[in-house]
Protein backbone atom coordinates (compact mmCIF):
# COMPACT_ATOMS: atom_id res chain seq x y z
CA UNK A 1 0.00 0.00 0.00
CA UNK A 2 2.96 2.61 0.79
CA UNK A 3 4.46 1.78 -2.78
CA UNK A 4 1.38 1.89 -4.07
CA UNK A 5 0.88 5.85 -2.15
CA UNK A 6 4.40 6.46 -3.24
CA UNK A 7 3.54 6.21 -7.01
CA UNK A 8 0.40 8.07 -6.86
CA UNK A 9 1.76 10.64 -5.39
CA UNK A 10 4.71 10.92 -7.98
CA UNK A 11 2.01 10.38 -10.65
CA UNK A 12 0.71 13.55 -9.33
CA UNK A 13 4.14 15.32 -9.45
CA UNK A 14 4.67 14.09 -12.85
CA UNK A 15 1.20 14.93 -14.28
CA UNK A 16 1.35 18.73 -12.89
CA UNK A 17 3.76 18.96 -15.52
CA UNK A 18 1.15 19.08 -18.10
CA UNK A 19 -0.27 22.57 -16.93
CA UNK A 20 3.25 24.48 -18.73
CA UNK A 21 3.51 21.09 -21.68
CA UNK A 22 2.22 17.84 -22.86
CA UNK A 23 3.91 14.73 -20.88
CA UNK A 24 4.22 11.61 -23.29
CA UNK A 25 4.52 8.59 -21.44
CA UNK A 26 6.85 5.98 -22.69
CA UNK A 27 7.42 2.79 -22.08
CA UNK A 28 10.13 0.18 -23.23
CA UNK A 29 8.90 -3.42 -22.08
CA UNK A 30 11.25 -2.61 -18.39
CA UNK A 31 9.86 -5.17 -15.63
CA UNK A 32 10.46 -1.73 -13.05
CA UNK A 33 8.08 -0.50 -11.22
CA UNK A 34 9.55 2.55 -9.71
CA UNK A 35 8.86 3.80 -12.58
CA UNK A 36 5.26 5.73 -13.92
CA UNK A 37 2.58 6.36 -11.97
CA UNK A 38 -0.27 4.20 -9.97
CA UNK A 39 0.27 0.39 -10.32
CA UNK A 40 0.57 -2.95 -8.36
CA UNK A 41 3.73 -4.75 -9.09
CA UNK A 42 4.12 -6.02 -12.68
CA UNK A 43 3.03 -9.57 -13.50
CA UNK A 44 5.32 -11.10 -15.73
CA UNK A 45 3.48 -14.57 -15.83
CA UNK A 46 -0.05 -12.90 -16.47
CA UNK A 47 -1.96 -14.33 -19.68
CA UNK A 48 -1.19 -11.99 -22.50
CA UNK A 49 -1.21 -13.26 -26.10
CA UNK A 50 1.28 -10.94 -28.03
CA UNK A 51 1.10 -12.58 -31.29
CA UNK A 52 2.52 -10.23 -34.13
CA UNK A 53 2.54 -7.00 -31.68
CA UNK A 54 5.40 -4.84 -32.26
CA UNK A 55 6.77 -1.41 -32.76
CA UNK A 56 5.13 1.80 -31.51
CA UNK A 57 1.95 1.94 -30.35
CA UNK A 58 0.60 6.17 -30.04
CA UNK A 59 -2.59 6.52 -28.30
CA UNK A 60 -3.77 9.79 -26.10
CA UNK A 61 -6.70 11.22 -24.36
CA UNK A 62 -8.15 11.10 -21.32
CA UNK A 63 -6.02 11.96 -18.56
CA UNK A 64 -8.87 10.15 -15.80
CA UNK A 65 -7.27 6.83 -17.20
CA UNK A 66 -3.64 7.76 -16.80
CA UNK A 67 -3.08 6.14 -13.87
CA UNK A 68 -4.80 2.63 -15.21
CA UNK A 69 -2.87 2.51 -18.47
CA UNK A 70 0.22 2.93 -16.29
CA UNK A 71 -0.54 -0.19 -14.42
CA UNK A 72 -1.39 -1.94 -17.45
CA UNK A 73 1.46 -0.94 -19.35
CA UNK A 74 3.96 -2.42 -17.00
CA UNK A 75 2.06 -5.66 -17.03
CA UNK A 76 2.03 -5.45 -21.08
CA UNK A 77 5.21 -4.75 -22.04
CA UNK A 78 6.74 -7.27 -19.35
CA UNK A 79 5.05 -9.85 -21.57
CA UNK A 80 5.04 -8.12 -25.04
CA UNK A 81 8.95 -6.74 -24.84
CA UNK A 82 8.49 -5.86 -28.70
CA UNK A 83 6.05 -2.85 -28.13
CA UNK A 84 6.50 0.63 -27.14
CA UNK A 85 3.25 1.91 -25.99
CA UNK A 86 3.19 6.13 -25.94
CA UNK A 87 -0.10 7.29 -23.59
CA UNK A 88 -0.46 10.76 -23.97
CA UNK A 89 -2.50 12.11 -21.34
CA UNK A 90 -3.27 14.97 -22.94
CA UNK A 91 -7.34 15.16 -21.74
CA UNK A 92 -10.37 13.39 -23.61
CA UNK A 93 -11.07 16.36 -26.64
CA UNK A 94 -7.27 16.78 -27.64
CA UNK A 95 -7.22 12.59 -27.63
CA UNK A 96 -10.29 12.25 -29.90
CA UNK A 97 -9.07 15.11 -32.58
CA UNK A 98 -5.48 13.71 -32.81
CA UNK A 99 -7.32 10.40 -33.72
CA UNK A 100 -9.89 11.71 -36.23
CA UNK A 101 -6.71 13.38 -37.68
CA UNK A 102 -4.73 10.10 -37.90
CA UNK A 103 -2.09 10.32 -35.69
CA UNK A 104 -2.75 7.67 -33.01
CA UNK A 105 -4.22 3.84 -32.79
CA UNK A 106 -6.51 4.70 -30.59
CA UNK A 107 -7.79 7.27 -28.18
CA UNK A 108 -8.89 7.41 -24.28
CA UNK A 109 -11.87 9.72 -23.96
CA UNK A 110 -14.56 10.12 -20.85
CA UNK A 111 -17.55 10.63 -23.49
CA UNK A 112 -18.76 8.86 -26.05
CA UNK A 113 -18.40 9.59 -29.40
CA UNK A 114 -20.66 12.16 -30.67
CA UNK A 115 -22.63 11.54 -34.22
CA UNK A 116 -20.46 14.51 -36.39
CA UNK A 117 -17.42 12.56 -34.57
CA UNK A 118 -18.34 9.56 -35.86
CA UNK A 119 -18.92 10.67 -39.23
CA UNK A 120 -15.63 11.99 -39.80
CA UNK A 121 -14.00 8.92 -38.12
CA UNK A 122 -15.12 7.45 -41.79
CA UNK A 123 -12.03 9.09 -43.19
CA UNK A 124 -9.69 7.78 -40.79
CA UNK A 125 -11.11 4.07 -40.56
CA UNK A 126 -11.51 2.93 -44.32
CA UNK A 127 -14.67 1.71 -45.25
CA UNK A 128 -15.77 2.15 -41.24
CA UNK A 129 -16.26 3.90 -38.34
CA UNK A 130 -14.89 4.35 -35.20
CA UNK A 131 -16.57 2.61 -32.03
CA UNK A 132 -16.42 2.95 -28.13
CA UNK A 133 -15.47 0.41 -26.13
CA UNK A 134 -15.99 1.11 -22.22
CA UNK A 135 -12.93 0.28 -20.39
CA UNK A 136 -12.92 1.99 -17.26
CA UNK A 137 -15.15 2.84 -14.93
CA UNK A 138 -14.78 5.04 -11.72
CA UNK A 139 -16.24 7.59 -9.03
CA UNK A 140 -15.34 11.32 -9.97
CA UNK A 141 -14.15 12.73 -6.69
CA UNK A 142 -15.07 16.18 -5.09
CA UNK A 143 -11.24 16.91 -3.85
CA UNK A 144 -11.00 19.60 -1.26
CA UNK A 145 -8.37 21.51 0.97
CA UNK A 146 -10.06 23.25 4.22
CA UNK A 147 -8.16 22.86 7.22
CA UNK A 148 -9.45 21.97 10.02
CA UNK A 149 -11.95 20.05 7.94
CA UNK A 150 -11.42 16.50 8.12
CA UNK A 151 -15.17 15.42 6.95
CA UNK A 152 -17.79 17.11 4.59
CA UNK A 153 -20.65 16.63 3.31
CA UNK A 154 -22.48 18.53 -0.07
CA UNK A 155 -25.17 17.84 -1.76
CA UNK A 156 -25.62 18.92 -5.95
CA UNK A 157 -27.27 22.09 -5.19
CA UNK A 158 -24.50 23.57 -3.31
CA UNK A 159 -21.75 21.83 -5.15
CA UNK A 160 -23.48 23.91 -8.26
CA UNK A 161 -23.53 26.98 -6.44
CA UNK A 162 -19.76 26.33 -5.18
CA UNK A 163 -18.96 25.97 -9.16
CA UNK A 164 -21.16 28.83 -9.94
CA UNK A 165 -19.83 31.27 -7.96
CA UNK A 166 -22.89 31.70 -5.78
CA UNK A 167 -21.15 30.24 -2.33
CA UNK A 168 -17.86 32.15 -1.94
CA UNK A 169 -16.72 31.05 1.17
CA UNK A 170 -16.71 27.62 3.19
CA UNK A 171 -18.60 29.14 6.37
CA UNK A 172 -21.83 29.60 4.20
CA UNK A 173 -24.49 28.43 5.82
CA UNK A 174 -25.38 26.15 2.97
CA UNK A 175 -22.27 23.79 4.06
CA UNK A 176 -23.19 24.30 7.95
CA UNK A 177 -26.57 23.41 6.71
CA UNK A 178 -25.05 19.76 5.70
CA UNK A 179 -22.31 20.19 8.01
CA UNK A 180 -23.69 21.17 11.12
CA UNK A 181 -20.31 19.19 13.48
CA UNK A 182 -17.84 20.47 11.47
CA UNK A 183 -15.69 23.83 12.49
CA UNK A 184 -16.06 25.58 9.05
CA UNK A 185 -13.87 28.46 8.86
CA UNK A 186 -14.52 31.91 6.39
CA UNK A 187 -11.68 30.69 3.98
CA UNK A 188 -12.53 31.99 0.71
CA UNK A 189 -13.24 29.05 -1.73
CA UNK A 190 -11.32 28.78 -4.62
CA UNK A 191 -12.82 26.63 -6.97
CA UNK A 192 -10.69 24.53 -9.85
CA UNK A 193 -12.03 23.35 -12.98
CA UNK A 194 -10.70 22.25 -16.00
CA UNK A 195 -8.95 23.82 -18.64
CA UNK A 196 -8.59 21.14 -21.56
CA UNK A 197 -11.44 19.66 -23.32
CA UNK A 198 -12.62 16.93 -20.90
CA UNK A 199 -14.99 14.23 -20.64
CA UNK A 200 -14.23 14.30 -16.72
CA UNK A 201 -15.62 17.61 -17.06
CA UNK A 202 -18.73 16.73 -19.53
CA UNK A 203 -19.78 14.16 -16.56
CA UNK A 204 -19.42 16.06 -13.64
CA UNK A 205 -21.13 18.81 -15.37
CA UNK A 206 -24.09 15.85 -16.48
CA UNK A 207 -24.26 14.96 -12.64
CA UNK A 208 -24.93 18.86 -11.77
CA UNK A 209 -27.51 19.26 -14.53
CA UNK A 210 -29.38 16.22 -14.13
CA UNK A 211 -29.26 16.26 -10.32
CA UNK A 212 -29.87 19.88 -9.71
CA UNK A 213 -31.42 21.61 -12.79
CA UNK A 214 -32.97 24.76 -11.27
CA UNK A 215 -28.45 25.46 -9.79
CA UNK A 216 -26.96 25.01 -12.89
CA UNK A 217 -27.89 26.92 -16.09
CA UNK A 218 -25.09 25.51 -18.36
CA UNK A 219 -25.32 22.93 -20.55
CA UNK A 220 -23.19 19.99 -19.93
CA UNK A 221 -19.98 19.42 -21.63
CA UNK A 222 -16.39 18.59 -22.44
CA UNK A 223 -15.23 22.68 -22.11
CA UNK A 224 -15.94 24.48 -18.66
CA UNK A 225 -18.58 27.04 -19.58
CA UNK A 226 -19.24 29.16 -16.72
CA UNK A 227 -17.23 32.38 -16.21
CA UNK A 228 -14.65 32.40 -13.14
CA UNK A 229 -12.77 30.39 -11.16
CA UNK A 230 -9.42 29.09 -11.63
CA UNK A 231 -8.25 26.49 -14.12
CA UNK A 232 -5.55 23.47 -14.48
CA UNK A 233 -4.33 21.32 -17.06
CA UNK A 234 -6.01 17.83 -16.83
CA UNK A 235 -6.74 15.60 -13.59
CA UNK A 236 -3.28 15.85 -12.46
CA UNK A 237 -3.16 19.44 -12.67
CA UNK A 238 -6.40 20.10 -10.60
CA UNK A 239 -5.95 17.67 -7.74
CA UNK A 240 -2.17 19.34 -7.44
CA UNK A 241 -4.07 22.56 -7.09
CA UNK A 242 -5.94 21.43 -5.05
CA UNK A 243 -3.24 19.71 -2.74
CA UNK A 244 -1.47 22.87 -2.45
CA UNK A 245 -4.08 25.42 -2.14
CA UNK A 246 -5.84 26.48 1.02
CA UNK A 247 -9.70 26.63 0.45
CA UNK A 248 -9.42 24.85 -3.10
CA UNK A 249 -11.84 22.64 -4.25
CA UNK A 250 -12.73 20.44 -7.71
CA UNK A 251 -13.27 17.10 -9.49
CA UNK A 252 -10.64 14.32 -10.80
CA UNK A 253 -11.31 10.76 -11.17
CA UNK A 254 -10.16 8.85 -7.37
CA UNK A 255 -6.68 7.37 -8.58
CA UNK A 256 -5.78 10.91 -8.43
CA UNK A 257 -6.86 11.59 -4.98
CA UNK A 258 -3.46 10.47 -2.99
CA UNK A 259 -2.60 11.24 0.30
CA UNK A 260 -3.37 14.80 1.07
CA UNK A 261 -6.46 14.93 -0.60
CA UNK A 262 -9.69 14.53 1.12
CA UNK A 263 -12.95 13.96 -0.35
CA UNK A 264 -16.62 15.01 -0.03
CA UNK A 265 -19.74 12.59 0.73
CA UNK A 266 -22.43 13.39 -1.42
CA UNK A 267 -26.10 13.69 0.16
CA UNK A 268 -28.38 11.87 -2.44
CA UNK A 269 -31.96 10.84 -1.77
CA UNK A 270 -30.27 7.75 0.14
CA UNK A 271 -30.47 7.69 3.97
CA UNK A 272 -26.97 8.58 4.72
CA UNK A 273 -24.18 10.65 2.42
CA UNK A 274 -22.21 8.68 -0.14
CA UNK A 275 -18.55 8.01 -0.11
CA UNK A 276 -16.09 8.55 -3.50
CA UNK A 277 -15.03 4.66 -3.54
CA UNK A 278 -14.84 2.08 -6.32
CA UNK A 279 -17.48 -0.44 -5.15
CA UNK A 280 -19.86 2.61 -4.43
CA UNK A 281 -19.56 4.05 -8.17
CA UNK A 282 -19.78 0.39 -9.29
CA UNK A 283 -23.39 0.05 -7.82
CA UNK A 284 -24.20 3.44 -10.36
CA UNK A 285 -22.35 2.33 -13.34
CA UNK A 286 -24.23 -1.36 -12.84
CA UNK A 287 -27.52 0.78 -13.92
CA UNK A 288 -26.03 2.34 -17.13
CA UNK A 289 -27.56 1.21 -20.56
CA UNK A 290 -26.28 0.42 -23.88
CA UNK A 291 -27.51 2.71 -26.39
CA UNK A 292 -24.59 2.99 -29.33
CA UNK A 293 -25.82 1.27 -32.41
CA UNK A 294 -24.25 -2.17 -33.70
CA UNK A 295 -20.88 -2.59 -32.52
CA UNK A 296 -20.44 0.93 -30.38
CA UNK A 297 -21.05 0.29 -27.20
CA UNK A 298 -21.51 3.70 -25.60
CA UNK A 299 -23.39 3.84 -22.66
CA UNK A 300 -25.84 6.20 -21.09
CA UNK A 301 -25.27 6.60 -17.17
CA UNK A 302 -27.93 7.59 -14.93
CA UNK A 303 -26.82 10.00 -12.79
CA UNK A 304 -29.38 9.85 -10.07
CA UNK A 305 -29.30 6.30 -9.43
CA UNK A 306 -31.50 5.05 -6.54
CA UNK A 307 -29.49 2.55 -4.50
CA UNK A 308 -28.38 2.70 -1.25
CA UNK A 309 -24.90 3.47 -1.90
CA UNK A 310 -24.78 4.35 -5.27
CA UNK A 311 -21.89 7.09 -5.72
CA UNK A 312 -23.82 9.31 -8.47
CA UNK A 313 -21.04 11.24 -9.97
CA UNK A 314 -19.04 8.32 -12.13
CA UNK A 315 -17.67 8.13 -15.41
CA UNK A 316 -16.90 5.39 -17.82
CA UNK A 317 -13.79 5.76 -20.22
CA UNK A 318 -13.97 4.67 -23.58
CA UNK A 319 -11.11 3.36 -25.94
CA UNK A 320 -11.85 4.68 -28.99
CA UNK A 321 -10.91 2.45 -32.08
CA UNK A 322 -11.58 2.02 -35.79
CA UNK A 323 -13.87 -1.14 -36.46
CA UNK A 324 -12.52 -1.72 -39.70
CA UNK A 325 -9.88 -0.52 -41.47
CA UNK A 326 -7.06 0.28 -38.80
CA UNK A 327 -3.57 0.98 -39.87
CA UNK A 328 -1.88 -2.35 -40.67
CA UNK A 329 1.55 -1.90 -39.25
CA UNK A 330 -0.51 -0.81 -35.81
CA UNK A 331 -3.76 -3.43 -35.78
CA UNK A 332 -1.64 -6.67 -34.00
CA UNK A 333 -0.23 -4.14 -31.00
CA UNK A 334 -3.92 -2.49 -30.57
CA UNK A 335 -5.50 -5.89 -30.50
CA UNK A 336 -3.20 -7.41 -28.26
CA UNK A 337 -3.49 -4.44 -25.83
CA UNK A 338 -6.88 -4.11 -25.96
CA UNK A 339 -7.49 -7.92 -25.59
CA UNK A 340 -5.50 -8.12 -22.35
CA UNK A 341 -6.71 -4.42 -20.71
CA UNK A 342 -10.53 -6.38 -21.24
CA UNK A 343 -9.67 -9.31 -19.68
CA UNK A 344 -10.19 -10.98 -16.44
CA UNK A 345 -6.58 -9.85 -15.36
CA UNK A 346 -7.08 -6.77 -17.19
CA UNK A 347 -9.95 -5.53 -15.34
CA UNK A 348 -8.67 -6.85 -12.02
CA UNK A 349 -5.89 -4.24 -12.34
CA UNK A 350 -8.42 -1.52 -12.25
CA UNK A 351 -10.19 -1.94 -8.78
CA UNK A 352 -6.51 -2.62 -7.27
CA UNK A 353 -5.94 1.04 -8.28
CA UNK A 354 -9.06 2.74 -7.27
CA UNK A 355 -10.81 2.47 -10.83
CA UNK A 356 -14.07 0.53 -10.98
CA UNK A 357 -14.06 -2.94 -13.16
CA UNK A 358 -16.81 -2.54 -16.31
CA UNK A 359 -19.38 -4.78 -15.32
CA UNK A 360 -19.80 -8.35 -16.79
CA UNK A 361 -22.60 -8.67 -18.85
CA UNK A 362 -21.03 -5.23 -20.84
CA UNK A 363 -17.51 -6.44 -20.52
CA UNK A 364 -18.33 -9.70 -22.42
CA UNK A 365 -19.16 -7.42 -25.36
CA UNK A 366 -16.20 -5.42 -25.43
CA UNK A 367 -14.02 -8.87 -25.78
CA UNK A 368 -16.31 -10.15 -28.48
CA UNK A 369 -15.56 -6.75 -30.51
CA UNK A 370 -12.02 -6.58 -29.74
CA UNK A 371 -11.48 -9.85 -30.99
CA UNK A 372 -13.30 -8.86 -34.80
CA UNK A 373 -11.33 -5.80 -35.17
CA UNK A 374 -9.65 -5.21 -38.45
Amino acid sequence: MKLQRKNRLRALSLGALAVSGALALTACGSDDTSEGGGGKETNANANIKCDDAKGQLAASGSSAQKNAVDAWRKVYTANCKDVQLNYNPTGSGAGITAFLQGQTAFAGSDSALKPEEIEKSKKVCEKSQAIDLPMVGGPIAVGYNVPGVDQLTLDAKTLADIFNEKIKTWDDKAIKKLNPDAKLPSTKIQAFHRSDESGTTDNFTKYLKGAAPSAWPYEPGKSWEPKGGQSANGSAGVASQVKQTAGAISYFELSYAGEGVKTVDLKTDAKEPVKATVDNASKAISEAKVVGKGKDLALELNYKPTAEGAYPITLVTYEVVCEKGNKADTLPATKSFLTYIASEDGQKVLKENDYAPIPAEIISKVRTTVAGLS
